[in-house]
């Protein structure tokens, strides 16, 4: 992504003070349904004891500077009953006035009544109002909250992953995507299902619920601007229109789809796909092998799935490695990825490595080779 694309932090930050200040109609429709089908990673949760504590303190600290401006400028002030202003005057002045209780026909003037109403009757009020009005105050701010984070989300997303469907295909395809060191702020999920879009907020990534058939759907996702796209819904008309759809939104993202049948393969292709995998295919080939040979079969699970034992992963050519050929790198090399040409182990064990080139190598992770 060249620099002039990455959006600033200042254009971000002067994008949401304006989103917050003024806000078209049709834009605040927009931020509404933002707000309503994408659902951001889960944070931490303050219980709700330490909130009310939380806000108490905060009270205090205001009715404590607001005793100190009056008691400052005391001479400013005069009482009815002595006519003079001193400490205790000031605290209880400022108790009043933050209590917005005002002034009365009965006025306390007794040193007694007044600590009654300081240290008594104001935190009683004090507990009413965070009772009565905190709540209300805890749902603005959260929407606030929320709508910030939503439309700093989408000023700054860029080059990332859309998973669409987070059911076990598209799952196993993330917790991959997580550990070949993808951040999960550069993954987002799209299912039609709201508990799915639950599941994958609990899970720590943003979340769209809708019809990923949809064009509205996949734009809140900012599928424009992604740079993979990978398709595993539940039924293979399904993923015909997805990629359809996806493919008319972003001419240039890498899309990869999984069918469950082998004559949807060209169907799925000529829509768009980049890759398609069937499942039943990959499935049948699995077992058949486990048939035949449950070594190769185990060697071959463990090879696809990340972090198990030995990986089978894509990485760039190292500085000691260039000039050298494959078998003379550390790890075993399988295939060399030249000028977006995968060169077979026959026909790349030969060749001398380029600082451009990229190696899929057989390697086992940092922690299995420790233990």
């Amino acid at each position: 992504m060249r620099d002039d694309e990455q959006p600033s932090s200042r254009r971000v930050t002067r994008s949401i003070l304006r989103s917050l200040w003024s806000r078209s109609r049709k834009e605040a429709r927009d931020d509404a349904e933002a707000g309503r089908s994408i659902a951001m990673p889960v944070q931490g949760v303050v219980p709700p004891l330490q909130q009310v504590l939380k806000r108490l303190s905060m009270a205090i600290l205001v009715l404590v500077i607001t005793i100190l401006i009056v008691y400052v400028d005391r001479e400013g002030y005069t009482d009815n009953s002595d006519g003079s202003v001193d400490l205790l005057d000031a605290a209880y002045y400022a108790t009043v006035t933050l209590s917005t209780t005002g002034y009365g026909d009965i006025t306390p003037v007794g040193d007694g009544a007044r600590l009654t109403n300081i240290f008594v009757i104001t935190p009683l009020r004090v507990l009413f109002l965070i009772i009565l009005v905190g709540t209300t105050l805890e749902v603005l701010t959260e929407r606030t909250r929320q709508q910030v984070r939503i439309h700093r989300w989408r000023a700054r997303i860029r080059d990332h992953v859309v998973v669409i469907g987070y059911g076990t295909k598209g799952r196993h395809a993330v917790q991959t995507l997580i550990g070949q060191g993808v951040g999960k702020e550069r993954i987002v999920v799209v299912d039609t299902q709201g508990k799915a879009a639950e599941t994958a907020g609990d899970d720590g990534l943003v979340a769209v619920t809708g019809d990923a058939t949809r064009s509205e759907t996949l734009l809140k996702a900012e599928l424009h601007r992604a740079a993979r796209v990978i398709i595993a819904p539940q039924r293979d008309e399904t993923a015909t229109l997805v990629t359809l759809t996806a493919r008319q939104l972003n001419r240039h993202a890498t899309i990869v789809a999984a069918v469950r049948e082998d004559e949807n393969v060209p169907l799925l292709k000529q829509s768009g796909a980049d890759t398609v995998v069937t499942s039943s295919s990959s499935a049948g080939r699995l077992l058949g092998t486990f048939m035949a040979s449950p070594p190769v079969a185990r060697t071959l699970e463990d090879l696809m799935t990340l972090g198990s034992g030995m990986d089978l992963i894509e990485r760039a050519v190292t500085q000691d490695e260039v000039g050298r050929t494959p078998r003379e790198c550390a790890d075993l090399v399988v295939a060399v990825v030249r000028d977006k040409k995968v060169l077979d182990y026959d026909e790349g064990r030969r060749a001398q490595l380029r600082p451009e080139d990229r190696v899929i190598t057989i390697s086992r992770p940092v922690s299995a080779a420790a233990e």
